[in-house]
């Protein structure tokens, strides 16, 4: 009997399976509608939006997947998770499997499966985009399996590899050095994760609310990790609190950069100095991180009643969904281009509109005004429309001549970008840096000094968590692949 090259198992399950429905009649069956929470009610607290599937929605569902010879879905995948083993294992019910073939190649399974663009990546390859059919529901597909086994008290611990002795150190504990801690953990290699904030998770727990990815699905997956050998150390700054040399001098041999990019950027326009302007950044940590808001907390917030946001991305809309939660009686999206032109995910565009939130679009910003108290009152936006595609591919948006519009606001949350975090690769020297502040690294993500690698946002200076987590694996191999070279 042939194997399956990513199980070792037999294949006649899969063959089975695919013979007892024929390929009309799995097409035939609708993509799977993700159970939500009702909008009225999800604004006035913190729950997560997006309910899961249940078992009979993700057989179903899995059913689909039409289990195609060369699975062009795998190409979307930044992490190469073998997606038509994992699905059929869900088909046949057996969810633990399944959940072991996402664990394989990806650290961050349960939160993958609620923040990537699957709709970009994964599924934008799925056959049925072809066939001008919804693709699979693969996002949907991996939360179930990782939150299915998360939630058995029985199931299976992760194994500890076996110690081969060497060191490596990882900076910051967000996707892509989770990732990285994953990756060399299974290899063997004793990690230790060092984070400058007083929680592990990085932009995972400071930067992405609850309603969207709870702390407790986080928290699993970091206990995960803690199963495999990983260390985890807060309240550390590398540059300030333990210099490069400090770690060369307990017996690190490697070091993977994953700081992200955690300084914003703003737009240079008159009125951003005014008490009520402040960063995406800023509010979502004051929220997600130091509780800003609720009974009992320390961290003073501002609980706007007119709040504008600016910006378009997916960090746009979790500030403006949270000001929703946090009582903002008419919450507005700023945006320079039209909607078709945002970055966001449609579903968080879909789900801030249900949740009432205004976009005004075509619209830029280009000044705050302030009240005599020095609290902003009104931004001035000037009305644009689209001309040519830009460098981006995106039509550039330009101004209508004397198209002005003054609308009254009392909180501006600015959301249009962000910059690497400075510290790392300015405190250690011989790192070559981009003048854009990022790292620069060569084709397998090793810095200009040979012991340091380095991935997500202080590489890319801002991306999504799969395309994160994709550089920490391939740092990984990189790094171990080296480093057992030399030992």
């Amino acid at each position: 009997m042939s194997e399956d090259k990513h199980t070792g198992r037999g294949v006649a399950w899969r063959v089975a399976l695919r013979d007892a429905m024929s390929a009309k009649e799995r097409t035939a069956i609708p993509r799977v509608v993700m159970p939500q929470l009702d909008p009225a009610i999800r604004v006035t607290n913190n729950e997560e939006v997006n309910q899961g599937l249940t078992p009979e929605q993700a057989v179903l569902e899995a059913t689909r997947c039409l289990d195609c010879p060369t699975p062009t879905c795998m190409e979307g995948c930044p992490v190469s998770i073998s997606i038509p083993d994992f699905i059929k294992n869900i088909q046949r019910g057996d969810v633990v499997e399944a959940a072991a073939v996402l664990k394989r190649t990806s650290a961050l399974p349960a939160v993958c499966g609620r923040v990537c663009p699957q709709e970009k990546q994964c599924e934008s390859k799925c056959i049925y985009v072809k066939m001008k059919k919804e693709p699979v529901a693969i996002g949907y597909l991996e939360r179930f399996a990782a939150d299915t086994v998360r939630l058995m008290s029985d199931a299976p611990r992760p194994a500890r590899p076996t110690s081969n002795s060497l060191r490596v150190a990882v900076v910051g504990s967000g996707p892509s050095g989770l990732s990285f801690a994953g990756e060399m953990a299974q290899r063997g290699f004793e990690v230790d994760v060092f984070e400058a904030l007083h929680e592990i998770g990085g932009v995972l727990k400071y930067g992405i609310p609850e309603f969207r990815l709870p702390n407790s699905v986080v928290e699993a997956e970091l206990d995960s990790l803690r199963d495999m050998g990983v260390r985890f150390h807060c309240d550390t700054v590398i540059g300030k609190t333990l210099s490069y040399s400090d770690l060369l001098e307990k017996g690190f041999r490697g070091l993977f950069v994953g700081s992200g990019a955690g300084l914003p950027r703003f737009m240079d326009i008159p009125g951003e100095d005014l008490s009520g302007v402040m960063s995406s950044n800023e509010y979502l940590t004051r929220i997600n991180l130091m509780c800003a808001g609720r009974p009992g907390s320390d961290t003073p917030v501002l609980r706007g009643r007119r709040v504008a946001v600016i910006g378009g991305g997916n960090t746009a809309m979790d500030s403006v969904r949270t000001a929703r939660r946090m009582g903002a009686e008419r919450a507005m999206i700023i945006y320079r281009r039209s909607e078709a032109e945002m970055p966001a995910r449609v579903e968080e565009v879909h789900h801030a509109k249900e949740e009432g939130v205004e976009f005004l679009t075509l619209c830029n910003p280009v000044e705050y005004i302030g009240d005599e108290r020095g609290r902003v009152c009104a931004v001035k936006v000037q009305r644009m429309e689209l001309g040519e595609p830009d460098a981006s591919g995106r039509r550039k948006p330009v101004a209508i001549p004397d198209a002005i519009d003054i609308i009254d606001v009392d909180q501006v949350i600015v959301s249009v970008g962000v910059s690497p975090n400075p510290l790392v690769p300015s405190s250690i020297e011989g790192l070559e840096v981009t003048s854009k502040g990022t790292l620069v690294v060569d084709d397998s993500l090793q810095t200009s000094l040979p012991a340091i690698f380095a991935g997500g946002d202080i590489v890319r200076g801002g991306a999504t968590v799969i395309l994160a987590m994709g550089d920490g694996r391939r740092a990984a191999a990189a790094m171990a692949e080296r480093l057992i070279a030399d030992a």
